[in-house]
């Protein structure tokens, strides 16, 4: 009869245990996650990246009342990523989307406790994002929008091999273009060809800064600038003006108006950064995530540029 009794107090032990397990895997099943995303501003390779990044949560299951964005745009200026950083800080999401290097400067010096997954930063260690890429340190991690600058400049030859001066177009207060113009004018010279530099502080400087440089080359080579990027569409009628082709580090300047490139799709450059997230939201530890490099490149071109350039489908790939 003891033995009965005990028997039935396990069992009922037992189903109080399971039925707290379920319980608490049914609250994990339906928790609403909250995920901020802070964009720097509103062009294609940066809107690409946004969703890529929406696209990939959707697809692994984060839609309707299991997910909630707060999706917010500096629109370049500075102090709006002041006050959207802190707003996002405010709001304790589980995980924060930093689009850009200045996006995820801002975010990171104002919020130190939320997981940050950055996406189109060239170089997170530079911008004091991490002190190890391999082992993030600063509860931020991410993928990199970096490309070979080397072999897209022997691309810029390839297509254009009487080129004698490359013309470069950058704000020098995005400090990941800083980065790539040192590497990009490094690489040039030991290409034997000249370099000319023109700097832009906004979007409204990019048509008299191409027409200037325009003059002084013979072609451009465009590195992944926000502010540049953004002002494409007026960059390619001023190089179909000045007959002066621009090739272009991303993919989304090529369709925007560059003549092509070897480089980086960042629609799948944000979904890969929302793989680092989800790891995070599954309770993986920013530290065990090590900062990636994109993982696919492909030719991009332009048909329309081509075209004013007497460029073939043979020629560019």
């Amino acid at each position: 009869m003891k033995m009965k009794h005990t028997l039935i107090g396990l069992a009922a032990v037992l189903a109080l245990a399971l039925a707290g397990c379920s319980s608490k895997t049914n609250a994990q099943e339906t928790k609403t996650v909250k995920v901020g995303i802070l964009q720097l501003i509103n062009q294609t390779a940066l809107d690409d990246a946004r969703k890529g990044f929406e696209q990939e949560l959707a697809k692994e299951g984060y839609t309707g009342d299991k997910i909630k964005i707060d999706y917010v745009n500096a629109q370049g200026d500075q102090s709006n990523l002041q006050s959207m950083s802190q707003r996002l800080k405010q709001d304790k999401n589980d995980v924060n989307l930093a689009i850009a290097t200045p996006a995820a400067q801002a975010l990171a010096k104002a919020d130190k406790e939320t997981p940050m997954v950055f996406t189109a930063v060239t170089d997170p260690k530079a911008a004091g994002l991490v002190t190890n890429a391999s082992q993030p340190d600063q509860n931020a991690t991410g993928v990199t929008d970096m490309v070979d600058i080397k072999a897209q400049m022997k691309y810029l030859l390839k297509l254009f091999p009487k080129t004698k001066t490359v013309g470069l177009l950058y704000n020098a207060a995005e400090q990941n273009s800083v980065v790539q113009i040192k590497s990009a004018t490094k690489v040039a010279k030991q290409l034997g060809l000249k370099v000319a530099t023109t700097t832009v502080a906004s979007t409204n400087d990019v048509q008299a800064a191409t027409e200037t440089l325009a003059g002084k080359c013979d072609a451009m080579y465009l590195v992944t600038d926000n502010t540049v990027a953004a002002a494409m569409p007026t960059v390619a009628k001023l190089s179909l003006k000045k007959h002066v082709p621009a090739v272009c580090a991303a993919s989304t300047m090529v369709e925007d108006g560059g003549v092509a490139t070897r480089g980086i799709s960042y629609k799948e450059l944000g979904r890969q950064t929302a793989k680092l997230a989800i790891k995070i939201l599954k309770g993986k530890k920013v530290k065990n995530l090590p900062v990636e490099a994109p993982a696919k490149t492909m030719v991009i071109k332009n048909e329309k540029m081509m075209k004013a350039f007497n460029l073939t489908d043979a020629d560019v790939k």
